[in-house]
């Protein structure tokens, strides 16, 4: 007997009767146990999905098809192509140049980071999906933690909180505002206007914008707090300047026309050997933009090329090499090009024991030759060897070697030798875009798949796979990059938890409830009616999707307010603004499923942040939706 077919066993034992309340008790229970999983254990969020959809197909009650429907579901894959279009941004460096825009305007100021923060991302999401948004600003907020000491969690939280309610800006922000809107259609009655609901999401986001500033601690304890402020873990390139005694050695020096340098390469000039000069890059312009060239003994200078120089002698020294060969002195910010971080990095390299290069000289391995890197220290039983001896002396065992050039470099040193081995890139790699230079390229593939969202001409998954199949036709982005990006729990969590929604609309557990309610609020007047539709679409808002809420409710609500007497359109804009507001808990939006890896959220973080704030919004749309569509 197959397993998804014991509980069709079990049915055929039960009066025909019973059956529907029967499948509605264990959907019912299923979902409570669901809840309680992801509550008050340390499963992960994504297993105790896979559970739920597991043991929803063990009763019966959906065949395997129903159960796994999500995998297929276009909001999945759309899901998953927005983590790419969030990666290219990231790899063409549009992420972190957003972040150090940020960081510029607000300093390390948490309340005016997280204003910023939630403006950009309303103003971004009232024109394009939240869901994009999202993950086109994970990538930005963690590069803001980062740099300013905040806890990430104090600036993800707002980020999502910002999301949902951009969902209230625009008739397309979010799906739920369409579903509402074809719902008015569909029983014959005018739509809304594009910007209908923008009077009331402008004042949700005042709201939001003041409960997250003063709720910005609640999730951070002091100690981690703290824990945040202190210096990172990982060595940055300052670190390495400072222990391999590397001030005061590098300059910047343009080559002048009638150069002795012109045509010639490191070989013949002998630069290393007769002045004591290490060329590490030459900055160049192509293509009207400034490149950094990786160097080795063949490599050509040309008129104006800008030379990134280590130079071990004294100052009067390196004034006669320059008047000697034509050069002339550019200006060098920061201590050994630690201010040109984005171009010219460091790594240590450790020797292994059946190294080849023991015993040689830096001369004699040809370092730069091979990797287009040059070695600018040595350390020795913990302390650096002195520079002007550097390339004389022989390796040891023990020694660790600094290298210095170009990032792309760099990273290929673990892939290319069997004799050293990179202990560790400094953490200013992580600000490094590989793909800095498609910077444009992606900006343009942004806005492609903006506009097509927004004019409807294709379906957002098509928008989305246009924009990933451009970024990798730009070079933003690599296959290995893209698959790397997908967040896989986070998609698994999502698909984990649509199945309850077919599920308690199959055994009727929706229409209960709905009915009930129609019961118990004749007799009342429109403020407590649109009270409980709120509240309704805030309680299913808690297990199934919001679009799927607004697909349930919206009919409900505008059924009831015609039978009634009252206007429809109060009670459509408080499905729309519900729908929005689905705080809570993060099984009912992308939005929220896609923070809680990256800000390490629990499932109470969001009832401790999200109820609160729905009771907030609540008192904002019966105030607001009355004074713009009256009963």
């Amino acid at each position: 007997m197959k397993l998804s077919s014991i509980g069709q066993e079990l049915l055929v034992l039960l009066p025909p009767a019973l059956v529907e309340q029967y499948q509605l008790l264990i959907v019912c229970g299923l979902l409570f146990i669901t809840i309680i999983l992801f509550s008050f254990t340390k499963l992960r969020m994504d297993i105790i999905a896979i559970l739920a959809i597991t043991a929803i197909m063990v009763t019966g009650i959906l065949t395997p098809t129903e159960a796994l429907s999500g995998f297929s579901d276009p909001n999945i894959v759309l899901i998953a192509l927005l983590f790419i279009i969030g990666e290219s941004l990231v790899r063409t460096g549009i992420s972190y140049q957003m972040s150090e825009y940020i960081l510029k305007v607000a300093g390390k100021n948490d309340i005016q980071i997280i204003i910023l923060i939630m403006l950009s991302v309303a103003l971004l999401g009232s024109v394009m999906s939240s869901t994009g948004v999202v993950a086109i600003f994970i990538p930005v907020v963690i590069s803001i933690a980062s740099h300013s000491g905040i806890h990430v969690k104090k600036l993800m939280m707002p980020l999502c909180i910002a999301a949902l309610i951009s969902g209230m800006m625009t008739l397309v922000a979010t799906a739920p505002n369409l579903v509402v809107n074809s719902e008015l259609e569909r029983v014959e009655l005018e739509g809304f206007k594009f910007f209908s609901i923008t009077p009331i999401g402008i004042g949700v986001l005042i709201v939001g914008l003041l409960y997250c500033v003063i709720s910005r601690n609640w999730l951070v304890s002091k100690k981690q707090i703290d824990e945040s402020q202190k210096s990172p873990t990982r060595r940055q390139i300052t670190d390495l300047i400072r222990e391999y005694k590397l001030s005061g050695r590098a300059h910047r020096a343009q080559i002048l026309p009638g150069s002795p340098f012109i045509g010639k390469t490191i070989d013949n000039l002998h630069l290393r050997s007769q002045q004591g000069v290490n060329v590490i890059g030459i900055e160049r312009w192509r293509k009207f933009r400034k490149v950094l060239i990786p160097v080795n003994r063949m490599t050509e200078f040309y008129q104006g090329d800008v030379l990134l120089l280590d130079y071990c002698n004294s100052d009067d020294d390196y004034r006669n090499f320059l008047n000697t060969y034509m050069l002339e002195p550019k200006i060098l910010r920061g201590e050994y090009f630690s201010d040109q971080v984005k171009e010219v990095g460091m790594a240590e390299v450790a020797l292994l024991p059946e190294s080849s290069l023991y015993g040689k000289t830096l001369n004699e391995i040809d370092f730069r030759s091979k990797y287009y890197l040059t070695v600018i220290g040595i350390r020795r039983n913990h302390a650096p060897i002195e520079a002007n001896n550097l390339f004389e002396e022989k390796l040891q065992i023990s020694d660790t070697l600094l290298v210095c050039g170009d990032w792309g470099s760099i990273r290929k040193l673990q892939t290319r030798t069997n004799d050293f081995v990179v202990l560790d890139f400094p953490a200013d790699i992580d600000d490094v875009a590989p793909a800095s230079s498609q910077a444009i390229a992606a900006l343009i593939n942004l806005a492609i798949m903006i506009i097509l969202m927004v004019s409807g001409i294709v379906p957002n998954v098509v928008a989305a796979l246009i924009a990933c199949l451009l970024m990798g036709l730009t070079r933003c982005i690599d296959m290995a990059s893209a698959y790397k990006s997908i967040h896989w729990p986070s998609l698994i969590l999502i698909i984990g938890m649509m199945p309850f929604a077919i599920a308690l609309n199959k055994t009727g557990g929706i229409n209960l409830f709905s009915d009930l309610l129609k019961a118990h609020l004749s007799g009342y007047g429109p403020y407590v009616a649109i009270t409980f539709i709120f509240l309704l679409c805030s309680l299913v808002g808690l297990f199934i999707s919001n679009t799927a809420t607004a697909i349930l409710i919206a009919p409900i609500a505008i059924n009831i307010a015609l039978s009634f007497g009252y206007s429809p359109y109060p009670f459509a804009m408080t499905v729309a603004i519900a729908t929005s507001a689905s705080f809570i808990t993060p099984v009912s939006s992308p939005v929220k499923s896609m923070i809680v890896a990256p800000g390490g959220f629990s499932f109470s973080d969001f009832v401790k942040v999200g109820v609160p704030l729905t009771c907030l919004v609540l008192i904002v749309d019966v105030i607001l939706v009355p004074l713009f569509f009256p009963f």
